[in-house]
């Protein structure tokens, strides 16, 4: 972020008044972030959404009125919200929180005892078009969609594929594998500049929203492979 560049705008949504201040200080500490609303509840968090238009919405899960998940439904429903992305922060990784977030279009899923400098970052990632997740929870993803498909892609889903290049399909299979642009530049031996040229053909072949349903449709078409749970001291980490 360039020095004249104006700071991006944060919405917080928690239940919880005190956990929802101590995320708006942490986030107004940073000279390139702020926050210009927050929200108690679904209901609140879909109003604030309207009238503020931030660019990240940081969603927690399980709240009175209306939950994060159907709130982020509404959110990423809106044409003149296209902009926002929604990151929901949980303190549960459970499977249905994670899978229906990303169904309802968030562009992350981080947990609530994440570390400070991880929220920060993901927040700057997310509006920079990338998606995060804790590895533990990508793991999961892999190792369900892979469990739930037929072996091979077919149909419709095969079709997909047809429309790529053969390092678009490449591409694709790294960023469901959960590698970031830096992360398939070095894999690839390309430059960051063309992986994100790349990424931009992909939204726009497949009709995707944003990364995180590039990284669905990897799934969906069986570029996907399941992977080790990390370990540990990788829990922390994780850029999709």
């Amino acid at each position: 972020m360039t020095a004249s560049a104006p700071p991006l705008r944060v919405v917080v949504v928690d239940d919880e008044l005190l956990l929802r201040r101590s995320l708006a200080m942490i986030i107004d500490s940073e000279p390139d972030l702020t926050v210009v609303g927050e929200a108690g509840d679904g209901m609140e968090a879909i109003a604030a959404a309207e009238t503020l238009a931030p660019d990240i919405v940081l969603m927690d899960v399980r709240m009175p009125r209306l939950d994060g998940i159907d709130a982020t439904r509404d959110i990423c429903r809106l044409p003149e919200l296209g902009h926002t992305r929604v990151l929901v922060l949980s303190m549960f990784d459970l499977d249905e929180y994670v899978f229906h977030a990303l169904r309802a279009g968030a562009a992350g899923f981080l947990l609530k005892d994440s570390r400070p400098e991880d929220l920060l970052d993901a927040i700057r990632r997310t509006c920079d078009g990338e998606s995060l997740f804790a590895p533990s929870i990508l793991a999961r993803l892999v190792e369900h969609y892979v469990g739930a498909r037929p072996t091979g892609p077919a149909g419709p889903v095969r079709s997909r594929l047809e429309q790529l290049t053969s390092r678009e399909v490449e591409v694709l299979g790294l960023i469901g594998q959960g590698l970031s642009n830096d992360e398939i530049a070095r894999h690839l031996t390309i430059a960051v500049k063309t992986v994100k040229s790349h990424v931009s053909h992909l939204l726009s072949k497949l009709g995707a929203r944003d990364r995180v349903q590039l990284v669905i449709t990897a799934y969906d078409c069986g570029l996907v492979k399941p992977v080790a749970a990390p370990t540990p001291d990788q829990r922390h980490r994780g850029v999709v």
